[in-house]
């Protein structure tokens, strides 16, 4: 059930999941593999032509995903059925009690849910939902422009790793 959402993005049926998901596809560290997750989206934004989408670390920072953009921050994402090449900016625990504190009163249930699952507890004041929002990792994933070699495909669905000398 837990791979359902990418089976869907595969299937090019991505939009019936909204705009509050997006399939992340990041490169393994270790392996080198490309991998692909679903993560809802705590916050999108549009300035002009600039796009970003803001993303919580249910699991923390130990989650496969978040430390392998912190090795590898340029990657790409999937909203609904376009693609973007992105940048992964990890935000400072101020900025994510700022996050939280807003995103709370727009979404109770599932805030009272992260922050559940956190082992977390929030009476459901702002002040609570701040200081929990400083605890979570958050990512803010900036498109950029053009692609990035480190998340095109390589032989045998490995990443090609850019080194130096060779893009």
């Amino acid at each position: 059930m837990a791979r359902l959402p990418i089976r869907l993005y595969r299937a090019g049926l991505g939009p019936l999941l909204g705009k509050r998901v997006l399939l992340l596809h990041h490169t393994g560290r270790l392996t080198g593999l490309r991998r692909q997750v679903v993560l809802e989206v705590v916050a999108h934004e549009r300035d002009g032509d600039r796009l970003s989408w803001t993303i919580a670390s249910g699991f923390g920072p130990a989650a496969a995903w978040y430390q392998n953009l912190r090795h590898s921050p340029r990657t790409t994402i999937q909203c609904g059925n376009r693609r973007y090449a992105a940048t992964a900016h990890f935000l400072p625990p101020e900025d994510g009690g700022a996050i939280m504190a807003r995103y709370a009163p727009e979404h109770p249930r599932l805030a009272r849910r992260l922050c559940s699952f956190m082992r977390f507890e929030v009476d459901g004041s702002e002040a609570a939902y701040r200081q929990a929002g400083r605890r979570i990792p958050f990512v803010r994933l900036e498109a950029t422009t053009g692609r990035h070699p480190a998340t095109e495909p390589g032989p045998q669905g490995r990443a090609r790793i850019p080194t130096p000398g060779h893009p």
